[in-house]
């Protein structure tokens, strides 16, 4: 429903044209909104009304007229003033609320149909058929951007996103939980990856800059369809889980990027133990020197050239050395060869994935 703030705004602007005094009540004859402080019609006149089958009703200098949706009475609104002008203000000022709740009444539809598709919750034929009725254009390319924020679910933050990207534009946003902001963008038939990488840096920009907050970001493949914005927005949500896991220095990740990361993302976790057992035997992966770990990283950084990775280490070329063979003594693998370097690569990627597993499990 209209919330009254909105009632009283829409009544207090049409008694500023007409100098009429409107009253707002429910089907019950509470009085929900007014002009004027002193009530032209008591609580039993307005009951009455709204159990009569009249759609309006004039009262003296009072002119009463309901306001229908679905089959009930959501409001019954009562002009006084003039003969010659309540029954004109009347019908105008019911034509406003009707119009204003039908607005309301689509834009929670529009919400509730977007949540309910990307979760899969509608056949085929109720996708096309509440798409036309919502007045949403069906083939469109579109994509879907996935905000998470810092803290719990804050309104500034969904409010900020609103104002960037308008309906009127073809774009939605919406809820998805305490943490989750989804934007599923309506994109030109020109629009690459690149324009979506913009978009998605400019709201973690917009996000930092005027509500505080910190947030990550990632986005699916471009649909063509609107029926396929749940994939678009599975594709987000593993893009999300998968940089939180792989990608941590980056506030924006894609799906369509993720590489490796998103092959391991997927494999089962016994495969995963098995794994991590044959690469470090009896080592615990935790165990090895941070200073080795940061060393080989830096080293596989510098496609395993040995003078740059210890030039930007600011160290002796043979004190890199010594810690790659001090790596390769204690697990059997020499980072200096592309296979080897490649499997601990892949290693610690799966000893990070098996962490993030059990940070959410428990």
């Amino acid at each position: 429903m209209i919330s009254n703030q909105i009632i009283k705004n829409c009544i207090t602007e049409l008694k500023a044209i007409s100098k009429v005094d409107i009253f707002v009540f429910d089907a019950e004859g509470s009085l929900l909104s007014a002009t004027s402080e002193e009530e032209q019609l008591t609580k039993d006149i307005i009951r009455s009304f709204a159990l009569s089958p009249a759609d309006s009703q004039v009262i003296g200098m009072n002119h009463l007229v309901k306001i229908i949706d679905e089959n009930e009475i959501a409001y019954i609104i009562n002009a006084f003033g003039s003969a010659d002008e309540v029954y004109m203000i009347g019908r105008i000022a019911a034509s406003q609320l009707q119009n204003l709740m039908i607005a309301y009444k689509e834009k929670f539809d529009r919400n509730s149909f977007f949540q309910n598709l990307i979760l899969d919750n509608l056949l085929l034929i109720d996708v096309y058929n509440r798409a036309k009725k919502l007045h949403i254009e069906i083939s469109v390319p579109r994509v879907v951007i996935l905000v998470e924020i810092s803290a719990e679910k804050d309104n500034a933050a969904i409010e900020l996103l609103r104002g960037m990207y308008s309906y009127h534009a073809g774009d939605y946003v919406t809820a998805v939980d305490e943490r989750k902001i989804i934007l599923i963008k309506s994109l030109n038939a020109n629009d690459g990856y690149d324009h979506i990488e913009q978009i998605a840096n400019t709201i973690v920009d917009m996000m930092n800059m005027e509500v505080l907050l910190s947030v990550r970001v990632a986005y699916g493949t471009i649909i063509k369809e609107l029926k396929d914005v749940s994939k678009s927005y599975k594709e987000a949500t593993m893009a999300l889980d998968v940089g939180k896991i792989f990608y941590i220095e980056r506030n924006v990740n894609a799906y369509n990027t993720l590489g490796i990361g998103r092959l391991i993302y997927q494999l089962p976790v016994n495969l995963c133990k098995i794994f991590i057992k044959e690469i470090f035997h009896d080592v615990n992966p935790d165990e090895i020197d941070e200073e080795i770990i940061t060393t080989v990283y830096k080293f596989f950084e510098n496609s395993l050239n040995v003078s740059e990775a210890s030039r930007q280490l600011f160290v002796h070329r043979n004190t890199l050395v010594y810690r790659i063979e001090k790596l390769e003594k204690s697990i059997g693998l020499d980072v200096r060869t592309f296979d080897d370097a490649l499997t601990f690569k892949i290693a610690m990627m799966v000893v990070n994935y098996m962490k993030y597993l059990e940070s959410v499990t428990f």
